[in-house]
């Protein structure tokens, strides 16, 4: 008897062979070759401004011409992808095993199993030590940068993805058309106000024109830039630094004329965009999990980076960038601006005041700034006239983009929006684009703080006030009209709302939310830290263990094959930096919880040490010279008072703090302590920076607060916190 039924199977999409690979072998003899033939050549002479485009061909003409004929592009067939450390030593080790696996299969004799086994260890230790040394390289490189470190470790660790797309030409150009509609469809959604809320402060100073740079300026712009560029570029950036000797001259030319003319050449203004899925676990086959990631050439980034530091000496000598921002900036950081936004809260609370705290995220900001507006901007509020300002609108206009997926690249685009992602002045330029927001909060009396297109709005909501939020709603009505006319849209879905209160968790009952009541959360996430609202932290602080703990698991995988010194690095780049994360927040958290976060520090001695868990840690943690969970916040927090009493912190942090100056004269008065302002509740005021850094600078031993210099300051802290810790041992 036949039996029917339905079948589904599963459809696994796999990925197509990359096309046929082109590309340069260039080996040690290459840049002298290069350097010679190149040598030879003369520069155009830069009669007028419209050089500047003949200047950029040419010496892009002239560098093509040469590498073809010293490293020809050559065609490579796509092999399968291998584990890195895969060199020939192994190959041949592995040749001799499946020789020595013949033979035995062969003539079945004793000697040749024997001989077989003695192939199979050697090629297991071949293979340990070809990982010891790939790993090694890896992180002795990197040992300085631990955001490098982590992402070429993790790349290591993660498994391959089991699924991908398809690549095509046709796919690629269906991402290039995704990303077109996704700016065109959110700024189709935007509707004009009829009028503008925020407040026009123009400025006085003038910036008319770039100065040119001289070679041994460009020669350390070049040395500093991370050698990160275009798959398009005639010179590939590392390359372009070995030869930067011989070609030096010929790119001070193309980038001073460019600065003088006011004309940002043609082939800087392309970018090549490369779709990466933003999480591992998302859906590969839908586009919109893609985040486009822009690359554009290295000539470009030394012409932005020069710009930038010329724009931002002017910037900053004037006054003129909103002091609230933090995203971007020298000595400013996402713990920077938390720490001021939990200090404000936390006085707040402990005067006996409930706060409102909203946090708006917008919706593809950077691709959806309109040019005329910046470009309005850059001239009314940022003072940019003359040349400079010539320069800025030939930089902004006729960009263009292709998407590159895996190897396929699709036809150009024009970008009709946006400031270039990826770019050195896109974040600063969206600074400048941001600037009349602040206006609108401070007219309506809102306490804010913003992080490139983060922004934390917060209300004082007063009992004698009846607790009205009338304020909050009237400047975010003004908010949403005055994004609405610069092109700008708050994504709704990551809006959050959060209540604090003198004491204990606040419920959305005990305060009239009103149409904000829809996006309360007890949890939210701030820059990449979880607040609650009864400051305990715990959600944070689970979260941060969770995470570390997952790592070294991973980690103890590669500890046979690691160095002490290695795993050490390693440790730090992937534990230590979680624990460190914000830290100068967790002071007054109860000991319980942070309890948790020295667990997960134990356990990585332990691990660093093959320390077992029955034995004592203290003596562990004395030997590595790690000092404890608590005693790295108190550290944190006195790095940020030392910074801010010597102009290496934002300056909202530094008002927060104040020299102690007595009525009368004192022997104090000349040992560099700070006022220590009253508070009302341990849980609350006593947790604030502008309170808690003055106790813990004013306990430190006189000797240290006079350190001259920052390093001096760290490691006379250091040692002063170890011999707390560890004197006992």
């Amino acid at each position: 008897m036949a039996v029917l039924f339905d079948a589904v199977f599963s459809r696994t999409t796999v990925q197509t062979s990359a096309p046929v690979r082109r590309c340069r072998i260039i080996n040690p003899s290459t840049a002298v070759q290069f350097s010679t033939a190149f040598n030879q050549l003369s520069i155009p002479a830069d009669r007028t401004p419209l050089d500047t485009e003949i200047l950029s061909s040419w010496f892009q003409y002239s560098c093509l011409t040469i590498l073809d004929s010293v490293a020809p592009v050559k065609t490579r067939k796509p092999k399968a992808k291998t584990d890195p450390w895969f060199n020939d030593a192994t190959r041949a080790v592995r040749r001799e095993c499946r020789r020595a696996e013949r033979r035995w299969k062969r003539d079945k004799l004793q000697v040749s199993l024997q001989i077989l086994k003695d192939c199979w260890r050697l090629y297991q230790d071949t293979v340990k030590e070809a990982k010891r040394k790939y790993f090694s390289k890896i992180i002795s490189s990197n040992s300085h940068n631990p955001r490098v470190l982590f992402k070429s470790i993790d790349s290591v660790l993660n498994a391959p993805q089991s699924g991908c797309l398809e690549a095509s030409h046709k796919l690629s150009n269906d991402f290039m058309c995704f990303f077109i509609e996704k700016v065109a469809t959110t700024r189709a959604l935007i509707s004009s106000p009829e009028s503008d809320p925020s407040v026009l402060i123009p400025c006085s100073a003038v910036f008319n024109q770039f100065e040119p740079v001289s070679l041994s300026y460009l020669e350390d712009v070049v040395g500093h830039l991370r050698p990160s560029g275009s798959p398009n570029d005639p010179v590939p950036p590392q390359f372009f630094k070995e030869i930067f000797p011989s070609i030096g001259q010929a790119v001070l030319t193309v980038i001073n004329s460019s600065l003088i003319s006011g004309v940002v050449p043609a082939n800087f203004k392309h970018a090549v965009v490369q779709p990466l899925l933003k999480k591992p676990a998302l859906d590969h086959t839908v586009l919109a999990n893609y985040r486009p990631i822009s690359k554009l050439s290295f000539m470009s980034k030394i012409l932005e980076k020069i710009v930038h530091c010329q724009l931002m000496d002017f910037l900053n000598e004037n006054g003129i960038l909103e002091v609230f921002q933090s995203g971007f900036k020298n000595f400013h950081s996402t713990e920077s601006a938390l720490l001021k936004v939990f200090n404000d809260i936390l006085l707040t609370c402990d005067s006996g005041n409930h706060v409102v705290l909203v946090l708006l995220d917008l919706t593809a900001a950077f691709d959806t700034v309109d040019h005329n507006i910046l470009l309005s901007r850059l001239h009314h509020l940022a003072g940019i006239r003359g040349t400079a300002l010539k320069w800025f609108r030939s930089y902004l206009c006729d960009r263009t983009f292709s998407v590159n997926f895996l190897g396929y690249e699709s036809s150009s685009a024009t970008f009709q929006s946006g400031v270039p992602q990826g770019s050195i002045l896109g974040p600063l330029l969206f600074s400048l684009y941001l600037q009349p927001l602040g206006t609108i909060l401070r007219r309506h009396g809102i306490s804010f703080h913003c992080y490139a297109d983060d922004c934390q709005i917060y209300l004082p909501l007063k009992q004698k006030e009846a607790f009205s939020i009338k304020p909050l709603l009237a400047c975010l009505e003004d908010i949403n009209s005055w994004m609405s006319l610069n092109f700008l849209r708050c994504n709704s879905s990551k809006t959050e709302v959060i209540l604090f209160g003198p004491s204990g968790p606040c419920e959305p009952s005990a305060i009239d939310l009103g149409p904000l009541a829809e996006y309360f959360k007890s949890v939210v996430t701030n820059l990449g830290f979880k607040m609650d609202s009864d400051f305990k932290l715990d959600s944070q602080i689970r979260a941060t263990v969770k995470s570390s703990f997952y790592h070294l698991r991973r980690l103890a995988k590669i500890r046979p094959i690691l160095s002490r010194p290695h795993l050490e690095t390693v440790i730090h780049a992937f534990i230590s930096c979680r624990l460190d994360y914000c830290n100068a927040l967790y002071c007054g958290v109860s000991q319980h919880l942070l309890s948790r976060l020295q667990l997960v520090q134990n356990s990585a001695a332990r691990l660093l040490t093959k320390t077992r868990k029955r034995e004592h840690i203290t003596p562990i943690l004395a030997s590595l010279h790690w000092l404890p969970v608590y005693l790295r916040v108190y550290f944190k927090i006195l790095m940020f008072v030392f910074k801010c009493l010597n102009g290496l912190a934002p300056t909202y942090l530094s008002e927060l703090l104040h020299p102690y100056s007595p009525p009368r004269s004192l022997r104090s008065a000349d040992k560099l302590l700070l006022e220590l302002p009253r508070s009302k509740r341990k849980l609350r005021g006593d947790r604030a920076f502008s309170i808690a850094a003055p106790n813990l600078w004013n306990n430190l031993p006189q000797h240290i607060r006079e350190a001259p210099s920052l390093s001096t300051f760290k490691t006379h802290l250091k040692t002063h916190f170890y011999s707390l810790a560890y004197d006992t041992v």
